[in-house]
């Protein structure tokens, strides 16, 4: 099926796939990034994830935005608000990524914003207002005290015990002095915890942003390509859908069971194209007013002949008035009617009713043969022209199925035979 949707179909799969790109292109102006590079900034000293997030937050603060948009000449900070974005990456890492037009203004982004934020946490965090900064100042200048103080009665007691002598007196100022030694090291890391601790607010931006050399994804062709690949998958998708929900009878079972009659005969005929009906410009352009779903037999066209089966149904139906019924609408029926009604001279008449609401006028008639092209009825409107031909008194005689058929072989590949080979040939195998 996917097969016939190809072949019947290309064109408007094309039209379609065409369609795709150019939404797909469309939409690139507002889908496409454009150029996007990044700067790292490296923060200092043991963090909390928290911490990181307030950290990647000021980053895009409008401060920082409003301070780089000044120095590179773009306008304000709102002008940048879309185009920059922040990210924690681990080993206290915040990420700066800016998208621009072009790869220099990109790279140009992301530096200025990467050390404006620098610049701007630094100033929070070195504030003399700074109640914290303050706080830590203190303590660090009292640890410094005491750390002087016992070094300075360390020497003293080292003076005390270095003669070598071995009193009562020297051996409570060598307990002393391993205590003050104790307690040096204790100050000494409380002070290395206090100087880390004053490092915090210490940022590093760690080198310059790398130019982009191509645009970042998705692309102009990216989303072009995209849009023409969903656009004819969505195509082939509803013509598959279609299919699956149409209700027109292809079953010659089901077709007689609708109609109320037997299948007296099912003819293939060559798939014609209806010279009465005025094709629309999107008709001929893209062939969309024939069914895609024609059967397709591997014969060479002239091998197709259903006047065989045309005289073998007017010789079942022969010596007996009947009306040849056509639905409206219905060309290889109406073409097949004719003929049949050719043959049989007199005795057929040929009528043409509306599908929908069907009316059978009142006649002499012995009864109705239904000649209907498979697959263009469904069963309501079959059982309807079956109720029509009941209320004008006349009985469903028989059907006669036209399938039309599209050959797959042209005479010229093979070597040409004689009619009469060909019909006899025919007649043997009908």
């Amino acid at each position: 099926m996917i097969g016939q949707v190809l072949r019947g179909r290309w064109r408007t799969l094309l039209v379609l796939a065409v369609l795709g790109a150019l939404v797909g292109a469309g939409s690139s102006l507002i889908l496409s990034p454009g150029y996007r590079t990044t700067s790292s900034v490296l923060l200092q000293g043991p963090r909390e994830a928290d911490e990181l997030l307030t950290q990647a937050e000021v980053a895009t603060s409008s401060v920082v935005l409003d301070r780089a948009a000044a120095v590179l000449g773009r306008g304000t900070g709102l002008d940048l608000r879309d185009r920059v974005s922040t990210s924690v990456a681990q080993g206290n890492v915040i990420t700066i990524a800016a998208t621009d037009d072009s790869a220099e203004h990109a790279q140009q982004v992301a530096d200025q914003v990467a050390q404006e934020f620098v610049k701007y946490s630094t100033q929070i965090l070195t504030s003399s207002g700074d109640s914290a900064v303050q706080l830590a100042n203190e303590r660090r200048e009292t640890l410094r005290q005491q750390v002087a103080q016992t070094n300075q009665r360390i020497s003293e007691l080292t003076e005390k015990v270095s003669d070598g002598t071995t009193t009562v007196e020297t051996v409570q100022l060598r307990t002393e002095l391993a205590a003050l030694r104790s307690s040096i090291e204790q100050a000494m890391s409380t002070l290395n915890a206090t100087d880390a601790a004053s490092g915090l607010g210490s940022m590093v931006v760690m080198g310059a942003a790398e130019r982009p050399t191509s645009a970042a994804s998705p692309t102009l062709p990216q989303l072009a390509l995209g849009g023409a690949a969903l656009f004819f998958v969505f195509g082939l998708l509803g013509h598959l859908f279609a299919a699956r929900t149409d209700r027109r009878l292809r079953d010659e079972e089901e077709i007689g069971a609708a109609v109320g009659g037997p299948v007296l005969a099912t003819v293939d005929v060559v798939d014609k194209p209806d010279p009465d009906a005025q094709r629309s410009l999107r008709g001929r352009l893209l062939g969309d007013d024939k069914p895609w779903n024609i059967h397709r037999v591997d014969v060479f066209p002239d091998e197709i002949d259903g006047d065989v089966h045309y005289r073998r149904l007017v010789a079942k139906l022969q010596q007996r008035r009947l009306l040849v019924l056509v639905a409206d609408g219905d060309h290889a029926a109406r073409t097949a009617a004719a003929e049949i009604a050719e043959l049989a001279d007199r005795w057929f008449t040929v009528v043409t009713v509306a599908p929908g609401r069907p009316v059978v006028e009142d006649t002499d008639a012995d009864g109705v043969l239904v000649v209907l092209g498979m697959g263009t009825r469904t069963a309501w409107e079959l059982v309807g022209i079956a109720e029509a031909c009941a209320d004008a008194g006349l009985a469903v005689e028989g059907v006669a199925l036209i399938r039309p058929v599209r050959p797959t072989r042209s005479r010229a590949a093979k070597p040409s035979k004689p009619a009469e080979t060909d019909r006899e040939a025919l007649a043997g195998t009908s």
